[in-house]
């Protein structure tokens, strides 16, 4: 997969390939889990989201999201990840929470998504 014709690493070392291709490989297997991971919460957040539907409640929580927010940042920190890094991708994920739960009360409702 990283090898072939015109591959910016054909010309290195060969220790420095095969490192390069194992750190890629690690890279690729934490990809993975990541996108498992997010498609778990995912599950999760549309649960809440057709509870919310059901009872009629906001599909945002703006003071959850804070909470949430402020807890990221502290993990990102003492994980030694960028904390704002952190807070843009929560509040990514967040919004498409959002949208979802906007959906699921459409349709419970019958109106369109805000």
């Amino acid at each position: 997969m990283n090898s072939g014709p015109g591959n910016a690493i054909d010309g290195l070392d060969e220790g420095v390939r095969a490192e390069l291709v194992q750190l890629r490989d690690s890279i690729d297997n934490i990809d993975a889990a990541v996108v498992h991971m997010l498609a778990e919460r995912f599950k999760c957040t549309q649960r809440v989201g057709r509870l919310k539907a059901v009872h009629q409640l906001p599909a945002a929580d703006p003071a959850r999201e804070a909470r949430q927010i402020t807890r990221l940042r502290q993990l990102a920190e003492s994980a030694k990840l960028d904390p704002a890094f952190a807070e843009k991708l929560l509040n990514f994920i967040i919004a498409e929470v959002i949208r979802h739960h906007e959906t699921l009360a459409s349709t419970a409702t019958g109106r369109p998504p805000e």
